[in-house]
């Protein structure tokens, strides 16, 4: 324990604080579809999806070691160039949960680290083929996959139950969506609690603690495990909303279909090592799912504005990862304090300017628009 220096204890901490995001920022990845539906009550999602986040943390460890010896060089990497890094996922992750829009935690994390890992060290310091491999390709691949395949299971379900009584059909479906939905969830814990792993050890290693090419310790997995699943309990709604709600009305069989298609991509490419967002595949295969129903509506004002989200995700977090450690290696502890004060009051500003207009379990179904009101409401016998 001589290697856990104070600055890698904050390392340490931070990571499980990004960890924490993920965890609120991607519940709708499991659990929009069947809070729409009301296959599950909010409360009773989001509790499930938390405990199976933890459980899914300790499937696999495979993308854990793509994070901590595939995109950066570990060799070049010091502790405050992640920490740099972390700074940079948690406010894009703090930003787009404000707006509403289910970017990639995943990408956030991805791009704090390249930018700080670039300034830090270099640009041979990040490995950009396996960023290619790893990320990028799977950025691309995952979504569409997603979508092809709710879209062929969407048009099956509803060809196959088209002379079934409707009240039946969907009592159906929403108890499969309450199977599929808890799939979702345990993918979810395998494949993004894993990233958080990733870092941590990389963190280790750069600080002695850990050999090069070291997997995850058990206390590693079981912190990043329970991290991910407190945030995934407190449930990021506006996002659920936006999922739920805003791309397409959701039926139960397509809720199904969409859970059922992400659970096959993310599992599959956890257990191959591919660090793909989750947010994308699940968002992929609500869009499918959408397309899949015959005269269902899907707003693609709602979707070209995910898609612009997902493309400048990885470098606005690696242009704020960079700026941070650009303070960190220049100032010394000195710039690493200024770096975390900065950074703790942009999010506790963050947060601050969200309950203007608070999304939560009661009224997340109510309607698909996340505004962000810049004004005080109006009181009580003010004229309209």
């Amino acid at each position: 324990m001589d290697h856990i220096t104070f600055l890698v204890a904050v390392v340490i901490v931070t990571a499980l604080a990004f960890d924490f995001t993920n965890g609120f920022h991607d519940t709708a990845n499991a659990m929009a579809t069947s809070i729409a539906t009301g296959a599950l009550k909010p409360k009773v999602a989001v509790l499930v999806s938390g405990v199976l986040n933890i459980v899914g943390a300790f499937l696999s460890t495979e993308v854990a070691k793509t994070i901590s010896g595939g995109i950066v060089d570990d060799s070049l990497v010091s502790p405050g160039m992640i920490f740099a890094g972390l700074v940079g996922a948690i406010l894009w992750n703090l930003l787009t949960w404000l707006v509403g829009l289910p970017s990639s935690s995943s990408h956030a994390l991805f791009g704090g680290l390249i930018g700080a890992v670039w300034v830090g060290a270099g640009s041979h310091g990040v490995h950009f083929d396996k960023v290619v491999e790893k990320i990028l390709i799977p950025a691309v691949a995952s979504p569409v996959v997603a979508g092809v395949a709710a879209l062929i299971a969407t048009y099956l379900a509803y060809k196959l139950t088209a002379h079934g009584r409707k009240d039946s059909v969907t009592k159906g479906f929403r108890l499969g969506q309450v199977a599929s939905a808890s799939l979702v969830s345990l993918a979810h814990g395998t494949n993004d609690a894993q990233k958080t792993m990733g870092v941590i050890t990389l963190t280790l290693i750069s600080a002695g603690a850990l050999g090069h090419d070291a997997g995850p310790p058990v206390w590693v997995i079981a912190s990043a495990g329970l991290a991910i699943g407190l945030g995934t309990y407190i449930g990021g709604w506006r996002i659920i909303r936006t999922m739920g709600k805003g791309l397409t009305e959701i039926q139960s069989p397509q809720g199904f279909a969409a859970e059922t298609a992400s659970t096959t991509v993310i599992l599959t490419s956890a257990h191959l090592g591919f660090a793909l967002s989750t947010t994308q595949v699940a968002s992929g295969s609500i869009l499918g799912a959408g397309l899949g129903r015959r005269l269902a509506e899907v707003r693609w004002g709602v979707a070209g504005r995910m898609v612009a989200a997902w493309l400048i995700t990885l470098p606005a977090a690696a242009l704020v990862g960079g700026l941070s450690a650009s303070a960190v290696k220049h100032g010394g502890n000195f710039g690493t304090v200024v770096v975390a004060l900065v950074g703790a009051a942009l999010a506790g500003g963050i947060v601050l300017l969200s309950r203007r207009n608070p999304v939560h379990a009661n009224n997340v179904n109510d309607h698909h628009e996340v505004a962000i009101r810049t004004e005080p409401p109006a009181t009580v016998g003010t004229a309209a």
